[in-house]
């Protein structure tokens, strides 16, 4: 089995081509796969896989040539992962599959159609606009944080630290306890801080998140999204440009009327082969 490893701001993934659909992936072969001590290691799979060959992309085949089947690393689904867009579009392009065309390069996803622009060394993605629409909590270690709802396609819950709190010091090596009444299917849970101003931006945030299926991540793509909606409400606007810094980098949102642009490095940086018999007992 062939695989390409890859990371957008420290979010890595391990990438499967397969063109037709042939691959046997399980839950279990996944979570081999990204299993950082006896496999590649990664924060989820993305397999590289015609629409058309696809059971939930091709009814998306006449829109986008390629479906982003993208895996969690404990083997879950996962709707939407921007990330893993940029890194998809960026193997794509590396390999000879796809030539952008126009304005934007179409993907298929469980989320629907994204575009990819390409922006010299980055590579931006234009999902659907994050929709602020509820309240919640966040505990963790016994300190219950107030968060706003935010769907990007998957759930998100963004949650303001409180003054002379430091993200640094939150333990995020077990995951936050959320109210499942709101999030039925989980959610990812983002934490925040105001950062400096940076030119050209309508906000600076400070991020960390726990994935849903992946624990802590360097970075979390449709996570950034959200962070920066959530920015922009309380700051008053409706549109604009957030710098979202997360701890493998920054990434950069723009909010605009109908849709967010998620934009950042997206770097491929080995391939080799598996031999699955090897991972599974």
């Amino acid at each position: 089995m062939e695989f390409t490893k890859g990371h957008g701001t420290g979010n890595d993934f391990v990438i499967l081509p397969d063109p037709d659909g042939a691959l046997d992936l399980t839950p279990g072969l996944v979570a081999a796969i990204c299993d950082r001590r006896r496999g590649v290691g990664g924060d989820g799979v993305l397999r590289v896989v015609r629409a058309a060959k696809h059971p939930e992309g091709a009814a998306l085949a006449a829109e986008a040539e390629w479906f982003m089947d993208y895996w969690n690393s404990d083997g879950s689904f996962a709707e939407m992962c921007g990330n893993g867009a940029r890194v998809f579009v960026r193997y794509l392009l590396e390999n000879g599959l796809a030539t952008p065309a126009g304005a934007a390069l179409p993907v298929a996803t469980r989320a629907g159609v994204v575009r990819a622009r390409i922006e010299a060394d980055a590579i931006a993605v234009e999902m659907r606009r994050p929709r602020v629409y509820d309240a919640s909590t966040a505990t963790l270690g016994g300190l219950t944080l107030p968060g706003a709802a935010v769907d990007v396609g998957n759930p998100h819950l963004v949650c303001a630290l409180p003054v002379g709190l430091e993200l640094g010091s939150l333990d995020l090596t077990h995951a936050p306890e959320y109210d499942a009444r709101v999030f039925p299917a989980g959610v990812n849970v983002e934490f925040i801080a105001p950062g400096e101003p940076v030119a050209g931006t309508d906000g600076h945030v400070l991020m960390r998140v726990y994935e849903r299926g992946s624990a802590e991540t360097l970075s979390c793509g449709t996570g950034a999204c959200a962070v920066a909606a959530v920015a922009l409400r309380d700051a008053a606007r409706d549109t604009g440009t957030v710098a979202v810094d997360v701890p493998g980098g920054r990434l950069t949102i723009t909010v605009t009327d109908d849709s967010c642009w998620l934009a950042g490095p997206a770097v491929l940086v080995a391939t080799g082969t598996i031999t699955p018999a090897t991972l599974l007992p």
